[in-house]
């Protein structure tokens, strides 16, 4: 049996993105953790939430993954949050992929544990999607988001859309948490455009997300970040392998193009793998038969 430590990496989203006295609150439980490292904590006004990204191992990340539920539970109050990510719970999701040394199927068993454990100590309803998905519509958060806090909390009763643990209805204040596991993590990338004109990156980001004939791995809408100057076209990417940045930064530019609108920039919220970077690296000098191993500091990482 292999005696090699086990890291599992999770990105939490959480209903708040404003107040920082809750946002630090809700991450205290996540910092200065032996066999967690929280690596960024990221607000996002606009969307009123906060995407976290840690990485540790599985018995000592599900104790903080657990303590941090409980205080967004306990702070953040689902009948007063307003915000223009979707969302249907104070601790909106805990998703889990494999990091080293772990296989999908272990962070799968680590998920159920997780929803588990949330609904007997909280009495927080729970969904599963990706690997535990009860269902393959379940499988994406759009169907379980659909309608989002205020429709969901309609309709909880109904066969098609109850929770998978937990009353078939939301928690009065904490809505509902999604629990999930995969083989990649998520990417948080959006892509700024010179216009004032929400209606063209909303038709941009029709073309770009899977569901509407896109990418099959991009989900995506196009906003107003009262903050900055021109639209953006903000883009959940799924796995960066298959759907590299630049194809859809260069997907999204091309269609601007077709306006007359230039793209003004763009910008990764949160982490991102070293493969990625490197694949978009790769690409954009057209070098021929790289090797990660040219990296310098990669040799410092084993």
């Amino acid at each position: 049996m292999s005696t090699e430590k086990q890291y599992v990496l999770a990105v939490p989203n959480f209903s708040e993105g404003r107040r920082k006295d809750v946002i630090e609150a809700v991450a205290a439980p996540l910092k200065d953790r032996e066999g967690v490292t929280l690596v960024s904590v990221e607000p996002e006004h606009d969307f009123n939430r906060s995407v976290i990204t840690l990485i540790g191992e599985p018995e000592p990340l599900k104790k903080a993954l657990l303590e941090m539920a409980g205080k967004s539970y306990e702070l953040i109050n689902m009948e007063e949050q307003q915000g223009s990510h979707p969302r249907i719970g104070a601790q909106d999701t805990i998703p889990l992929f494999p990091f080293k040394n772990i296989s999908l199927e272990e962070c799968t068993e680590l998920a159920e544990s997780i929803g588990k454990e949330l609904y007997n100590r909280y009495e927080v309803p729970v969904f599963f999607s990706g690997n535990n998905a009860r269902n393959e519509d379940r499988k994406a958060l759009s169907f379980i988001r659909k309608g989002q806090y205020e429709g969901l909390k309609e309709v909880a009763h109904t066969d098609e859309r109850k929770p998978d643990i937990g009353p078939a209805a939301l928690h009065p204040t904490a809505g509902a948490t999604i629990v999930s596991a995969d083989t990649e993590g998520l990417t948080a990338y959006n892509v700024f455009l010179a216009t004032e004109d929400v209606s063209i990156a909303k038709t941009i980001a029709k073309g770009v997300r899977g569901p509407s004939g896109g990418f099959s791995t991009v989900r995506a809408v196009g906003i107003k970040f009262p903050d900055h100057s021109g639209v953006v076209v903000s883009m959940n990417m799924f796995d960066c392998s298959a759907t590299p940045l630049y194809r859809a930064f260069n997907f999204v530019k091309q269609e601007a193009a077709r306006y007359g609108i230039a793209v003004t920039g763009s910008e990764l919220v949160g982490p991102i793998k070293l493969d990625h970077v490197l694949n978009c690296f790769e690409y954009s000098l057209g070098l021929e038969g790289f090797n990660k191993e040219q990296i310098l500091e990669t040799h410092l990482m084993k």
